[in-house]
């Protein structure tokens, strides 16, 4: 009966099944683990969407004519190479830096003064009796936007329209090539430019790729009487600037731009300052009594 009774219990563990008589080990997921289970995570989508923007971007630049960005991948150099290079880009820097021509050989007097003060006419007086050329940089712009195949023609004729500064590349680059075609010609060495620099950065730019600056020539004029001047011109001159709306922009300009640059050449010493509220010969003695004292002895 015993006997009996134990192969009744050794069928029933036989048949009992085997998840009843071992337990299941629970599982932990971790954080990193929980990040493959299929849904994207947020950092993913945010550097998918990045990438999305950026291609973007670049589509656009690129169909605005932008040059696009391109990877630079730099080899590797040792501090030796680094210095040799540096020594050899110093030279390089320092010859763009040189004038085209040496302030000992060649004299510029910057002519300033607002529309109308009276310019042109004292310059013509100076190149008469001191043997300078006369350059103005209205004048060149001028004939350059009229000269057949420029392609400076149009963006002048827009600028000096609106009363606005022509870029400086431009007028600058008139400038030198007046400049060298009266040397060669004449072997001039005096040169009155006149209308220019009308910004400070047209300055600094000209004394550093042309030559730099002797002196400041600035002819001081009350408004209304220049505004007078360039209306009576204006009935004969023919100028597309020479109108009330023009010379408005023009004032305005000078104050806000040019005045800054005389200011700037006060603190150098470099300005000399004729009042031209008066009778025209006046203001030329006034003017030949500081060209005297500069050039009197060359003349």
């Amino acid at each position: 009966m015993f006997r009996t009774t134990l192969l009744r219990q050794g069928m029933a563990v036989a048949k009992a099944p085997k998840a009843t008589t071992m337990a299941r080990p629970m599982r932990f997921y971790s954080t990193s683990q929980k990040k493959n289970s299929g849904a994207p995570s947020f950092a993913a989508m945010l550097a998918v969407a990045s990438m999305g923007f950026a291609a973007y971007s670049m589509l656009v630049k690129s169909r605005e004519g932008q040059a696009l960005p391109r990877r630079k991948q730099p080899a590797p150099v040792s501090e030796e190479k680094q210095d040799d290079k540096q020594q050899q880009q110093q030279p390089a820097e320092e010859a763009k830096r040189i004038p085209a021509f040496s302030p000992e050989e060649v004299t510029v007097v910057f002519v300033l003064g607002g529309p109308g003060a009276g310019k042109g006419t004292q310059c013509e007086n100076l190149k008469r009796d001191y043997g300078f050329v006369h350059l103005s940089a209205g004048d060149l712009l001028r004939e350059e936007q009229q000269r057949p195949g420029s392609k400076y023609g149009e963006l002048i004729k827009h600028y000096i329209r609106e009363g606005l500064i022509v870029p400086m590349e431009v007028t600058i680059a008139l400038l030198e090539n007046a400049m060298r075609e009266a040397m060669e010609k004449s072997k001039a060495t005096r040169f009155l430019i006149d209308g220019f620099p009308r910004k400070m950065d047209q300055a600094l730019k000209f004394e550093e790729v042309v030559v730099p600056s002797k002196v400041v020539l600035y002819f001081e004029c009350p408004e209304e009487i220049m505004l007078q001047r360039l209306l009576k011109r204006g009935e004969s001159s023919g100028r597309i600037d020479d109108n009330i709306e023009s010379i408005k922009k023009r004032f305005a300009v000078f104050r806000e731009t040019s005045f800054p640059v005389i200011e700037a050449f006060e603190k150098q010493n470099k300005v000399k300052t004729v009042s031209c509220n008066k009778p025209v010969d006046e203001v030329y003695k006034d003017v030949r009594e500081s060209f005297d004292k500069l050039f009197g002895e060359d003349k």
